[in-house]
């Protein structure tokens, strides 16, 4: 590793990290081909080659852009990956979105990363949160791993994610500057029913303001209304003609009949409250 690159602190980190990985024998990684899972999957491998086998959750509300990097991603990398369905869209706790949701997704996915452990003879599920997620109250997963007794490696030795992506990008990882992402049951307000057809007029959304060149968004579920967050360096480009016109095309054509922008700007959790 070039010593030169990073911060000595960073590299006593991530030795400690490999060596924690390596103390596990054997372990499930809990990947989603985002910032903090993608660098603890290329740990874990470092660490641990096939004996860390890599857990790639697929539902609905995954947008399958976000699959489909994950998976090549994996595969570049020679990470050992298995696809798994979960089934948090047949829990009722789950549809009604009264703040709980993540929960109830995280205990689906824990759930199902038991079996699959159990399967391989795994006896360690990790995932990939980090030391600072536990300041963000919206972040609920935490309560899940714990019942289910998964680890959190980045977290509990202090990596941050500016931590993370400092390493990541030493590391060659192409999810060092990766925007953030949530799931897209993540766009309906608290309250409102996640519903798997109007999850899909969120990934039009979302599919076209990715083509569009915009990195940070998000497009919230109001009913026949759309509301789009963006980075504000981005409205003017929104309200230029060309661009506007094809993002309301884009949005009728998902079946929304309002558009309108949202001048606060990207933010996380704007859900959270009606």
């Amino acid at each position: 590793m070039a010593v030169d690159t990073i911060s000595e602190n960073l590299i006593a980190k991530e030795d400690a990290l490999k060596r924690r990985l390596r103390d596990y024998g054997a372990i499930a990684v809990a990947y989603s081909g985002g910032v903090d899972s993608a660098y603890l999957a290329a740990m874990a491998h470092e660490a641990l080659g096939d004996k860390a086998h890599m857990v790639l959750a697929d539902s609905p509300s995954i947008p399958r852009f976000e699959v489909a990097q994950a998976l090549a991603l994996a595969k570049a990398r020679g990470w050992r990956l298995t696809l798994i369905g979960t089934q948090e869209f047949d829990n009722e706790e789950y549809l009604k979105n009264d703040g709980r949701r993540c929960y109830f997704c995280k205990s689906e996915l824990f759930t199902k990363m038991d079996a699959f452990a159990k399967g391989h003879g795994l006896r360690v599920l990790a995932y990939g949160e980090n030391a600072d997620d536990g300041l963000d109250p919206t972040r609920l997963g935490a309560k899940a791993a714990r019942e289910h007794r998964v680890v959190a490696p980045l977290a509990e030795l202090g990596f941050r994610k500016d931590d993370i992506r400092a390493l990541s990008k030493h590391h060659g990882l192409p999810t060092w500057d990766k925007p953030s992402f949530a799931c897209l049951s993540s766009r309906f307000p608290v309250g409102d029913r996640v519903d798997v057809k109007a999850m899909s007029q969120v990934e039009q959304a979302e599919d076209a303001l990715r083509l569009l060149g915009f990195r940070q968004y998000r497009a919230r579920h109001h009913g026949d209304l759309c509301r789009i967050e963006i980075d504000p360096a981005d409205f003017a480009k929104v309200l230029d003609g060309e661009t506007r016109r094809a993002i309301i095309d884009a949005l009728t054509r998902a079946g929304y009949r309002h558009a309108t922008l949202d001048l606060a700007g990207y933010r996380t959790g704007s859900t959270a409250g009606r």
